[in-house]
């Protein structure tokens, strides 16, 4: 279940983001990550936070500020299950457009967002950690959603189809005997 950060979830809410962070961000110190425990934990209360909780236990959450993501961060024992994903597919249904920076060097993070719709804007440098940056950017695909909204309304169901070939395919004569 997704639902909003309650002022007693905070004391969890924050283990996971010190884990996750001494975990994924291994080339960043960990004093950094445990010198900003307690500022993060303000910062949260003040934000707006959702949580992914299975049996009354939070698994991850997520943070935004506006349309700028703060973090996803999922508990080790839960990572790589679907809860990131539904996370992010969560904020996806309320907000138009998204943002965010991720470290270069978090490839994992780095190909999560782009298997999700999001695309390099832009890089930077992350001044507090002296880490490279990327700017990531995510937009609502407003056509597709009209019209899967519509043919829903007339009661048919939508079905997303990917056809994929070969260059090699591609460049033999069989596009000539398609096309006329």
């Amino acid at each position: 279940m997704i639902r909003k950060l309650l002022n007693g979830d905070i004391d969890r809410v924050a283990d996971i983001w010190l884990k996750t962070n001494l975990k994924a961000h291994y080339f960043i110190s960990n004093q950094y990550w445990k010198s900003n425990y307690e500022l993060v934990k303000e910062m949260m209360l003040q934000s707006e936070v959702y949580v992914f909780e299975v049996d009354k236990m939070i698994q991850g959450f997520v943070g935004l500020n506006d349309e700028y993501i703060e973090g996803i961060f999922i508990s080790d024992e839960m990572q790589s299950c679907g809860i990131g994903k539904l996370l992010l597919d969560y904020i996806k249904d309320k907000k138009e457009r998204l943002q965010l920076n991720v470290y270069q060097k978090n490839a994992r993070a780095i190909s999560f967002y782009q298997r999700e719709g999001f695309i390099i804007e832009g890089e930077g440098l992350d001044e507090a950690t002296g880490e490279k940056e990327y700017t990531m950017l995510w937009k609502q695909n407003r056509n597709r959603n009209f019209y899967k909204e519509l043919i829903q309304k007339a009661g048919a169901e939508t079905e997303l189809v990917y056809m994929k070939a070969s260059k090699e395919l591609l460049k033999k004569d069989y596009i000539k005997e398609i096309r006329s």
